[in-house]
């Protein structure tokens, strides 16, 4: 069997639906190709289930730090809710909703494993071993995602371990969990757990959230310890064994730890076998220019080939990957057409924010939302900078929004250009604070123009006047 298409994509996450669908709003026809779930990590492994998991006690949390509602929280969690919400927002692991988004969107969908297996070629083998190959008119973009790594400790394997995969499939909670990492999945799921009766142990071989400013890594620490999470930091697990059930890690600080279950989160690594030999290139994480086409060994785009999310390893965020989609299927669909290229530095088929304007939120309580480049980040580019740190407990929305709130927000401003070029808030509630943030660094807006934007009062977005105060008022 075979097809034409004007674009094929491989992976349904949510990168390839929106390639997909923005090649298509642009003229052309494009077809996914997914072996799972249409829909892909973040719909029912990663980003949305996991935030439902933590919400309730969230917001029980939330309720305990204020005079007057913690009297009316009385009770434990409702274990069984919560698994259970955590379930409707993964779809029950049922991707016929997204299908019918594919169907409603003009896109067409081949199951199978997708491979490159000649110039604009995919060949998909299906469950049944049927083979088919679709053939791509202009473009072929590989939104394949990624897989998390299980480090080479001996025994744990044999352990079969959890990864956020299996986590987030949990339908019972383990007595004991020990969690191996000390990244944002790491942190979540251990006060997830931990919130949901688990004693649990976390295993962090440097400093927690260590692509952040360290005093994000240190507060959550804090926190996490607070709920009963047992924080190793510099330790690492040296082998695992079972016995009886138990799981039992052996530790380079000569300790050994056992538990129920084990949860390994200590990073991603590239799909394989994508067939890319095929075409002169090698596999492992894939270069991209800033238009999102694979780069050849001597570092010249492959005019057809593109690598969109987390593929690319620019930035393994699902926002930010959409963010690439929209710029790799406009582009497609540009040069398909012969209009012209907007690549240019925040150009519409650029993927600047990839570099100057990322953002995230790691879902810890406190939350921890950043964007842009931290303080040693931006001092690693060369530019010449003043940071600025406030308390954003000292804020009166803050106070107001919960008894001894705590938390930090830190500014990093490019002194030379007096713009912005990073943020970090860590503190209950603060992820909707970032987006301010992220308007000001992608639009490098002037911190005198900056005094013109006037925080409502009493809200936690006064925190940026603060931090304007800090820095010092424009002088005429």
């Amino acid at each position: 069997m075979s097809a034409s298409y004007d674009v094929v994509v491989v992976g349904a996450g949510p990168v390839g639906e929106n390639v997909a669908d923005r090649a298509v709003q642009g003229g052309l026809s494009a077809v996914v190709v997914e072996d799972r779930l249409v829909g892909g990590e973040c719909s029912y492994w990663a980003c949305t289930p996991s935030k439902a998991l933590l919400r309730p006690a969230d917001a029980r949390r939330g309720a305990q730090r204020v005079d007057g509602a913690r009297q009316a929280v009385t009770g434990d969690l409702d274990v069984r809710a919560v698994l259970e919400r955590r379930t409707s927002f993964a779809s029950g692991w049922d991707d016929a909703g997204q299908v019918e988004w594919l169907r409603s969107a003009g896109i067409d969908l081949v199951r199978g494993r997708g491979r490159v297996t000649g110039e604009r070629e995919v060949t998909v083998i299906g469950a049944d071993g049927a083979e088919q190959v679709l053939t791509a008119r202009h473009a072929v973009a590989v939104c394949t995602g990624t897989r998390p790594v299980v480090p080479d400790v001996p025994g744990l394997r044999e352990a079969h371990p959890w990864t956020n995969r299996e986590a987030l499939e949990a339908s019972e909670v383990p007595a004991s969990l020990v969690v191996i990492g000390g990244g944002v999945v790491a942190c979540e799921l251990a006060g997830a757990f931990a919130d949901l009766g688990a004693e649990v142990t976390l295993l962090v071989r440097s400093r927690l959230l260590g692509g952040y400013e360290p005093f994000a890594g240190e507060l959550v620490g804090e926190a996490l310890a607070e709920r009963g999470v047992d924080v190793r930091r510099g330790v690492s697990a040296t082998r695992v064994r079972v016995a009886d059930g138990v799981r039992e890690v052996e530790c380079d600080d000569g300790r050994t730890v056992r538990a129920a279950q084990l949860l390994v989160a200590t990073g991603r690594e590239p799909q394989s076998d994508l067939g890319l030999e095929t075409v002169g290139l090698e596999g492992g994480w894939l270069q991209v220019d800033e238009t999102l086409r694979v780069l050849d060994g001597a570092g010249e785009p492959v005019e057809w080939l593109y690598a969109v999310g987390d593929a690319n390893h620019r930035r393994l965020l699902t926002h930010q990957g959409k963010y690439q989609a929209r710029a790799a299927g406009d582009v497609i669909a540009a040069r398909a057409a012969g209009r012209p290229v907007d690549d240019v530095r925040w150009g519409v088929h650029a993927a600047t924010a990839d570099h100057l304007a990322a953002t995230q939120v790691v879902f810890t309580d406190p939350q921890v939302a950043s964007v842009g480049l931290t303080a040693a980040g931006a001092q690693d580019a060369g530019l010449r900078t003043r940071v600025v740190d406030y308390d954003l407990g000292a804020v009166a929305g803050a106070a107001i929004h919960a008894d001894g709130y705590t938390g930090r927000a830190r500014m990093v401003v490019d002194e030379d250009r007096r713009v912005v070029v990073g943020a970090t808030l860590v503190g209950q509630d603060v992820a909707d604070l970032l987006h301010a943030a992220s308007v000001a660094i992608a639009g490098e807006v002037p911190i005198d123009r900056l005094w013109h934007a006037v925080p409502a009062f009493p809200t936690m977005s006064e925190i940026w006047l603060r931090l304007l105060e800090t820095y010092g008022r424009p002088t005429p």
